[in-house]
């Protein structure tokens, strides 16, 4: 990828000797890191070298009179003024000037800080303006307008105030292994950022989970990016999240590819592991039969902090482990727990951020004979 801001945005930290260097450096250090538990190869997937970004935020700057993206300073000095962004998809960085250019004309920059951008692998794209004023009548007229010139959904943002222009979502199309799974992205809310390697990071899962019976238990689900297409695999699949706009999300995608066989619950892990050992009774869980599942494999996918310990234990009573981590620093504190139990037999690593430190990776760990 060819940047003129490398050295000054902060968005991409690595940015010498291409990708290749850059990415062999994350394979190598990550090797490194987790050689006390596979001796294996960590196998690699790549990303598209530039416009991988279908989730994106900006800065709005405002230099005499004129409006400006920006981004963060790499070196913490201030912000750099960006006019395009080789990060993002084609059909953002294509909207990104005519969006500028088209609030110019209408004039509704007036206190305008932020522009996100949320786009489909089809164009679909919701764009969030971010302001620090109320929105009236004139500016919903205003922007209506350039949302039916540009083609898109703008979503206008103030302190408690939120005025969507057509819809908040946009609906992406996966493919994967030859299947295509639909899902519905709303805006403001986590969606995997690198479609192509969403791609891969579920093709791998459910390679690792091809010759396991039974049924899955699934924790931190989010909207059923993975979810999804593991009920393919398995007789029933019982899913946990905490966010209740994650779990509508995940019914409605659900209904999307027509899946019948996932259930939903909005719990906490701790919450969910206290109602299954009996310690506290939850009417969120009144409708499910727990022990109507045969659930020997469990699938994690927690935030940046990883699991606790008593997430730990509990994913350790299962025969089967699928791990995704998007922080191997607390992967790696999570597998000195989890491996005194359960071996490593395949680890994988996601590029799921070039340019960047950041890596997602892959665990599948099975109990120990």
């Amino acid at each position: 990828m060819e940047c003129k801001y490398f050295g000054q945005c902060g968005a991409c930290r690595l940015y010498e000797d291409g990708y290749e260097t850059q990415l062999d450096t994350k394979k190598k250090l990550n090797q490194e890191r987790f050689k006390s538990f596979y001796e294996g190869e960590i196998a690699l997937f790549k990303s598209p070298e530039s416009h991988y970004r279908s989730r994106s935020e900006f800065k709005i700057w405002h230099l005499d009179e004129e409006i400006h993206y920006a981004m963060n300073h790499l070196e913490h000095k201030g912000v750099v003024i960006v006019e395009e962004c080789p990060q993002v998809n084609e059909h953002i960085a294509n909207i990104m000037p005519r969006l500028l250019k088209a609030i110019e004309e209408e004039t509704i920059g007036f206190k305008l800080f932020g522009a996100d951008f949320l786009s489909a692998s089809s164009g679909e794209m919701v764009v969030s303006l971010i302001y620090h004023r109320a929105l009236d009548a004139s500016w919903q007229e205003k922007a209506t307008k350039i949302a039916a010139t540009l083609g898109i959904y703008i979503i206008g943002r103030s302190r408690k105030q939120k005025v969507v222009i057509g819809q908040d979502f946009v609906t992406e199309s996966l493919s994967v292994d030859g299947k295509i799974y639909k899902f519905n992205y709303i805006e403001n809310s986590f969606t995997q950022p690198n479609a192509r390697v969403n791609e891969q990071m579920i093709s791998w899962a459910l390679k690792n989970l091809s010759d396991i019976e039974g049924d899955l238990l699934e924790l931190y689900c989010g909207a059923g990016n993975f979810t999804i297409p593991f009920a393919k695999k398995f007789h029933k699949v019982l899913a946990t999240e905490i966010s209740k706009s994650s779990i509508n999300a995940a019914k409605t995608n659900m209904a999307l590819n027509d899946v019948h066989n996932i259930e939903f619950v909005r719990m906490s892990v701790e919450e969910f592991v206290e109602a299954l050992d009996g310690v506290r009774e939850f009417r969120r869980m009144g409708d499910i039969d727990i022990n109507a599942y045969n659930m020997k494999s469990i699938f994690v996918d927690p935030p940046r902090s990883g699991m606790d310990d008593k997430s730990c234990h509990f994913a350790a009573r299962h025969d089967h482990i699928l791990y995704i981590s998007c922080n191997p620093e607390t992967l790696q504190r999570d597998l000195e727990l989890l491996c005194k139990t359960h071996k490593v037999v395949d680890m994988a690593l996601f590029d799921q951020f070039p340019y960047t430190h950041h890596v997602e990776m892959g665990v599948k760990l099975v109990r120990k004979d």
